[in-house]
């Protein structure tokens, strides 16, 4: 994985923490989202750790250029975002633009660790608070979805609509396939073609879309 932080004292801790774990090996590391590209582009880690708040070019413009160069999402690099500011606008756009998780850096260990095995496996992986905050936001109302946003829904089966409202909901695979009674590996199928039709890059792109457009 890829640690990537411009205040050297907190990408060697995280670096420490991380590399410490017998089944995640930190890569490499970046002071800054252009350098984080880069480096991401020479070793394709599976996971980017990114601080939001950079100089020069920062973890928002790096997400958003990884996705442009094709870097980002399934059978690529996963992204994600750590930040000290709970902001529901970084939370937005972070999401939006393909990140598979956010975590603020009073996370815990575990939430660190925890959240960069999920992303390594194809999870989405929010802090609590974040995760409070985007089911806030779905429960206080959303706002009127853009013809383009609709138009990525077009190609959905209705039980594919279905799958995309419980990865909204934030349901794993198994309790997906619990509730629709079929089995994993039919809910892995339908999450992949979920991600391929509507041009996801991340269950947590996903469910940010979901959010935007669906009842």
């Amino acid at each position: 994985m890829l640690v990537v932080d411009d205040e050297p004292i907190i990408r060697a801790g995280l670096s420490a923490i991380l590399d410490s774990q017998a089944d995640i090996t930190v890569a490499g590391t970046a002071d800054d989202g252009a350098e984080a590209v880069e480096v991401c582009a020479r070793l394709r880690p599976d996971v980017l750790l990114m601080d939001i708040r950079m100089p020069r070019r920062n973890g928002l413009w790096a997400l958003a250029e990884l996705g442009r160069r094709g870097l980002l999402g399934p059978g690529r690099s996963r992204v994600l975002m750590l930040t000290t500011f709970d902001l529901d606008e970084y939370v937005d756009d972070a999401l939006a633009a393909g990140a598979s998780g956010f975590l603020l850096k009073n996370s815990s260990y575990e939430e660190l660790t925890g959240a960069v095995r999920a992303a390594a496996a194809g999870h989405s992986a929010l802090s609590p608070a974040v995760t409070q905050r985007i089911i806030e936001g779905h429960l206080s109302g959303r706002r009127r979805p853009s013809d383009q946003e609709l138009a990525r829904l077009r190609d959905l089966t209705e039980r594919e609509a279905d799958v995309l409202r419980l990865i909204r909901d934030g349901l794993s695979n198994a309790e997906i396939a619990d509730r629709l009674v079929v089995s994993l590996h039919t809910v892995k199928t339908h999450v992949s073609r979920v991600l391929t039709k509507t041009g996801c890059q991340s269950r947590a792109q996903a469910a940010v879309l979901a959010r935007n457009t669906l009842s």
